[in-house]
């Protein structure tokens, strides 16, 4: 199954979670979807689960291709950010620090294709609506590409403008991370021969921007 997961909803439970995409399925459906892949607390949209665990093995495998810069799986995003990049559309390929701490932490190359949709002001400010593609998955990685490159996501308190973001939550009613996963390519399979091609539209309040 895929699903449109609403910002603010945890995949998975953990310390302070009390709900969860994982314990809704739970809940709601039996035999349990199990989990194939992840989206940060904070960002919507598509997210696929798999029926059973033969299901689950073969498309977190393509998960994990992706992860590592190889494979044919495509995602695809869209978020709003600060500023108007140079280039209609390029490649950022800062390294970023996977997790653990000092010397166990390591440099991986990673990789976001970036298109421009459009561009505008948003009570003065500049701010473009951007395509974006992983070439890689590092944990936040779209998040700490556009912030490294000088065009933070709207919304991102943990990498973007919080000053920004705090002026806009007071000017437009800015809650949401702008940030949403639209549209999910997974190439044809065994246990999916003619592929999936499914995207879903960002939620209400990316029509700020419009």
């Amino acid at each position: 199954m895929v699903l449109n997961k609403p910002s603010g909803l945890p995949v998975q439970g953990g310390e302070g979670v009390k709900n969860s995409l994982d314990s809704i399925l739970s809940e709601k459906i039996n035999p349990r979807p199990l989990l194939v892949h992840r989206l940060d607390k904070d960002t919507s949209g598509l997210i696929l689960v798999a029926k059973n665990r033969e299901a689950a093995a073969a498309f977190s495998a393509l998960f994990s291709g992706l992860s590592a810069g190889r494979g044919s799986l495509v995602k695809s995003y869209l978020g709003i950010c600060s500023g108007i990049p140079e280039l209609d559309e390029g490649l950022i390929s800062f390294d970023l620090e996977t997790k653990g701490k000092g010397k166990f932490k390591t440099a991986r190359k990673s990789r976001t294709f970036y298109r421009l949709h459009s561009s505008r002001e948003l009570e003065g400010f500049p701010c473009s609506l951007l395509e974006l593609e992983l070439g890689t998955g590092r944990m936040h990685q779209i998040r700490r590409h556009l912030a490294l490159k000088g065009h933070p996501i709207l919304g991102d308190d943990k990498y973007g403008d919080f000053s920004l973001n705090k002026k806009l939550r007071k000017a437009v009613g800015l809650k949401n991370l702008l940030l949403h996963a639209h549209r999910l390519i997974i190439p044809p399979t065994p246990e999916l021969p003619d592929g999936l091609d499914i995207s879903a539209p960002p939620p209400e309040y990316f029509s700020l921007f419009s």
